[in-house]
């Protein structure tokens, strides 16, 4: 008599049940390495990104979302904790995320503690030697690269290649058990096989990308049939260097059309050091260390960057078209987001590594249940809200004194503004560190002494340089402004911010600095 009466209560709803695993929402969360927002629904209209495109129809895209720092690794560990680089403490390759922040939770982690089984592939974190180790606390599922499902014939890329020569080099190299990634670079740099682009007539998933999508695949027809929600992601490596891609999506552009940077100069009246000299790109063989890049290299350069959108555009088309026939995509929140973004000759400089708007301008969207359809946003929105965000659209309790916010509210209307500005950083060399912050209108760049970035500062202080500019009237950032006399009530303004910004911070560090 009694379990009848709490049938028919809930039947009438008056009683509220616990939701089932069936009725909690899954999560596909994409993960696209240094793409910046070169797609059709960011006004791209050379690119060719139906999928992505389509995405963001179905869903909310962020159009000033910006990455916390413009570098692989800071901005991963970032998103990944819901916590700014001054939080996490990386702010480069090297240092080992686990052990700087030993204490911190991050994403898949915590949902695994709320519910969740998770899954992984492809590149995800980057936090240093401790990869290994966070990679397994974060994930329940994960494949290596070399257990990827690649195409029937093919080995796993030599480091991104599959050319003969890159192959036959690795291949020797496994033989004498000296496939150590390290040495394996070495090899190809020693031979010149290291391209920065290559285009062979293969099928997608001979290169890793599609074998990602195939490999995501599997995790959600696996996940799905198990009786707790899934958080599956995907970490797609294109179109990070080099620029491989099958030869199918080089064919969809030609490169005397490509669309090359109208300026390739340091912006007038900036510090010289707020750029640098894009040694990423100089690793690579057939890329000269001296001088500006040649405007033939540089069509070769961004055509590759367009085929690698294209391709990797194509992967993501697999996994959403995967989710709709397998009727996953009426209870999965669907995320994409880059890293950051890429500059590609703008400045005169490639690769990411600057406060500049190309390196940190990131793509951001959401689509799935609950999430409104066909809208766009321009509240400033930082890569760091993505964790708050999953949250609280998944119905789990958000941790307390992460840095980022939840975007819910944009993405239940658009017209909504829950920031003033974004908030990204980058480091330079002899204990300079670039804060910078951008609204609607004007980047401000604030440059400040800091030999140890272990322990950020907890106030503004006096700057050593400082950087402005104003987008309505200098889209292309050609001039420093930030000494204009005009501009004084501007730094003002940007000065209060950003002191307030850091004293805040260094409150959340005092009260409490693990978030879970």
């Amino acid at each position: 008599m009694f379990k009848t009466s709490i049938k028919l209560a809930a039947l009438l709803g008056l009683i509220v049940l616990p939701a089932t695993a069936a009725e909690k929402k899954n999560v596909l969360f994409i993960v696209v390495d240094d793409l910046k927002p070169t797609l059709g629904c960011y006004g791209d209209n050379y690119v060719k990104s139906p999928n992505i495109d389509k995405l963001a129809a179905s869903g909310t895209l962020f159009t000033s979302a910006y990455t916390n720092q413009a570098v692989c690794a800071a901005s991963r560990c970032s998103f990944f904790s819901g916590l700014r680089p001054d939080r996490t403490k990386v702010h480069d390759l090297k240092t080992d995320f686990l052990e700087v922040t030993p204490w911190v939770v991050t994403l898949p982690e915590y949902l695994i503690k709320n519910g969740y089984t998770t899954a992984g592939c492809g590149k995800l974190f980057h936090g240093g030697k401790s990869d290994a180790k966070m990679e397994k606390r974060a994930w329940q599922t994960m494949t290596s690269a070399e257990n990827l499902p690649y195409a029937k014939g093919f080995n796993p890329p030599a480091l991104h290649y599959q050319s003969k020569q890159a192959q036959g080099i690795v291949d020797e190299l496994r033989k004498k058990n000296q496939d150590r990634y390290g040495k394996m670079v070495q090899a190809l740099k020693d031979a010149k096989a290291n391209p920065a682009t290559e285009n062979l007539d293969i099928p997608d998933d001979a290169y890793d990308d599609g074998a990602i999508a195939k490999e995501a695949l599997n995790y959600i027809d696996q996940l799905s049939k198990g009786d707790k929600p899934f958080f599956v992601a995907a970490g797609f490596k294109k179109p990070h260097l080099p620029f491989v891609a099958p030869k199918k999506y080089w064919d969809m552009y030609q490169r005397e059309e490509v669309p090359i940077a109208k300026y390739q100069q340091p912006a007038k009246d900036a510090p010289a050091y707020a750029l640098h000299s894009w040694g990423e790109l100089k690793n690579y063989s057939d890329i000269s260390q001296d001088g500006p890049v040649p405007m033939d290299k540089q069509r070769e350069l961004i055509h590759g960057y367009y085929a690698c959108t294209s391709y990797v555009d194509a992967q993501i088309g697999v996994l959403l078209d995967g989710l709709k026939e397998r009727g996953l995509d009426k209870n999965t929140i669907v995320v994409l987001l880059s890293d950051h973004g890429w500059h590609l000759g703008d400045h005169g400089v490639w690769c990411k590594h600057t406060n500049y708007e190309q390196a940190t301008r990131s793509c951001l969207m959401f689509s799935g249940p609950d999430i409104s359809a066909g809208k766009k946003t321009d509240s400033p929105t930082e890569l760091v809200d993505v964790f708050s965000t999953i949250c609280e659209m998944v119905s789990v309790p958000v941790p307390k004194n992460l840095d980022g916010i939840s975007l819910k509210p944009l993405l239940e209307d658009s017209e909504k503004h829950l920031r003033e500005v974004a908030v990204s950083s980058y480091p330079r060399y002899n204990g300079r560190m670039g804060y910078t912050m951008r609204d609607k209108r004007y980047r401000y760049v604030a440059w400040v002494k800091n030999d140890n970035l272990m322990k950020p500062l907890e106030s503004l202080g006096v700057t050593l340089d400082e950087e402005l500019y104003d987008y309505q009237k200098d889209a292309l950032e050609t001039t420093n402004m930030a000494k204009d006399v005009e501009m004084a009530a501007v730094i003002k303004t940007f000065r209060a911010r950003l002191d307030k910004h850091l004293k805040d911070q260094a409150q959340r560090i005092k009260e409490n600095n693990n978030p879970s």
